[in-house]
């Protein structure tokens, strides 16, 4: 049973900063890509940024391109998205996905497994 668990959400002031984790059981992770989503009240799940299998490419939504960075450890079956410069348009719940793909994937229709989310919530 696969298992994708988001962890480090929180309330954070704007210009501060989170990082979030997603720990994955019950899949071969470094057969997969992952990739961060968010969704804010009344929106459509959004793109945010995608890792590649062995973490050598990464891309990013234009919203957070230079200040969100996410990275991988295969060893620890984890992926992870440091968020700085938080502003309150980034408040929403945080998803992390998974994808077995060796191109980005930018829509959630193309990804295989989900976690059930952590809320951020950046005040002004």
């Amino acid at each position: 049973q696969v298992q994708l668990v988001e962890s480090g959400g929180g309330l954070v002031q704007a210009g501060g900063s989170l990082r979030l984790s997603c720990a994955a059981s019950g899949l071969t992770f470094d057969s997969y890509a992952m990739g961060w989503f968010r969704q804010a009240p009344g929106e459509e799940r959004e793109f945010v940024a995608f890792i590649s299998w062995s973490g050598s490419h990464t891309y990013y939504a234009d919203s957070v391109k230079g200040r969100f960075t996410i990275s991988r450890d295969n060893a620890k079956n984890t992926v992870h998205l440091q968020m700085n410069s938080l502003t309150p348009e980034d408040t929403a719940v945080y998803y992390c996905g998974a994808v077995a793909t060796l191109l980005p994937k930018t829509r959630y229709e193309d990804y295989d497994f989900w976690g059930r989310g952590t809320q951020v919530t950046v005040s002004s």
